[in-house]
């Protein structure tokens, strides 16, 4: 019996077992110890850039706090990607805020500077400035982030940086998650790197790090007993988590460059289909870490679409994924400003995520492959 294969799996080192051990070893299991403290330095050192970094229980988490550092609050307005995972929006209805969403453009598949720049004109001219701007880099290729941050600086309101899928990818050779007020990384189970569950907030400050600290330990005040004069949570990472990180780091340009090869294997197999096009860079400016590939169809050319080729791998037990539904147009989130065209509504009903895996083996391929010839009849 063939073993399914997975959109993306956790792909562990064999390093992680010993920061793990040291935790349990020094009986520092729970919020503070050399792995947090390890795992901090070595995102730092990779971040570069004069980032400060404070490890959490989730990248949802993280911009949690962030949206709380910039003072969002109840009434505001916080302006984001509709094309996205829901996490990018549900920590805007923590804070009590509206998310506003906005379209892509149809280079990167990210935020769309114009639509951006009109969103917040209208919003201003309505009588809200929008708080503050979260923008994504989707499946790991950075925004075109120029544009936005020239726009961001302009209108003076502050950006967070959505870069959960975007670890190790860089736009004009500086890494994502280090452009915006705050950066936000995930090492969720599925992601580059991954801790089981996990997340990081990436500052520019000491302070802001502290605060972020404060904020994720239940806000304890300096007191011998417990004190607390502000509302805090539970969001710290644990000790043994960050053990796994550590491990995961030392691998971490490895997976980078494995996804990049699984994107170079869908583009060799499909340059030739007229009426399919991979999800790539749209110049040199752009470094994407590829965390997952995907592909759009053309149903006209091809005569197919998508759902037939999601059931056609699914039939061979491999796991492919429709890309993400746009936020706009999600139940819960039905009465919430939008502003744009139909490009993230067309990526979602034409758009297939392909299985990206850093741990895919050559039989893996070529099962994958064998699903791809035969759809497309190459």
């Amino acid at each position: 019996m063939q073993n399914k294969i997975w959109l993306s799996s956790p792909h562990l080192s064999g390093n992680e077992l010993s920061f793990i051990e040291d935790a349990f070893n020094k009986n520092w299991v729970t919020s503070i110890g050399d792995n947090i403290d390890e795992f901090e330095t070595s995102l730092k050192q990779f971040l570069k850039d004069d980032t400060e970094v404070c490890v959490l229980n989730s990248a949802t988490s993280a911009i949690h706090l962030a949206l709380i550092l910039l003072g969002v609050t109840s009434e505001d307005e916080v302006l984001t990607s509709t094309f996205s995972f829901i996490a990018s929006a549900n920590p805007i209805t923590y804070c009590g805020a509206t998310p506003v969403f906005i379209d892509s453009e149809t280079e990167t598949w990210n935020m769309c500077p114009v639509t951006l720049q009109r969103a917040i004109e209208d919003r201003i001219l309505n009588g809200k400035k929008p708080k503050a701007i979260v923008v994504v880099h989707l499946y790991g290729m950075p925004a075109k982030m120029d544009e936005i941050l020239t726009i961001a600086q302009k209108y003076e309101i502050p950006l967070i940086e959505d870069a959960a899928e975007a670890l190790g990818s860089k736009y004009k050779g500086k890494v994502c998650g280090t452009f915006g007020n705050f950066g936000v990384l995930s090492f969720n189970g599925n992601k580059i790197i991954t801790t089981s569950g996990g997340g990081a907030l990436v500052c520019h400050s000491q302070e802001d790090k502290n605060k972020v600290i404060f904020l994720s330990t239940q806000a304890r005040d300096s007191a011998p007993h417990y004190q607390h004069s502000q509302i805090g949570y539970n969001y710290r990472m644990s000790n043994i988590i960050a053990g796994i990180g550590r491990g995961q780091m030392m691998v971490l340009n490895d997976r980078v460059l494995a996804r990049r090869k699984m994107h170079d294997f869908y583009t060799d197999l499909l340059k030739d289909v007229d009426g399919v096009s991979v999800f790539s860079e749209p110049s040199i400016d752009f470094y994407s870490n590829h965390w997952l590939s995907a592909i759009v169809i053309d149903k006209e050319k091809i005569g197919k679409n998508r759902e037939e080729l999601r059931i056609a791998f699914l039939e061979q037990d491999i796991e492919s994924r429709p890309l993400w539904k746009p936020l706009h147009m999600q139940p819960v989130f039905v009465d919430a400003p939008y502003y744009g065209g139909k490009v993230a509504e067309t990526l979602f009903e034409n758009g297939l995520c392909l299985p990206s895996g850093s741990n895919l083996t050559d039989d893996d391929r070529i099962r994958i492959k064998n699903v791809l010839k035969n759809f497309f009849e190459i």
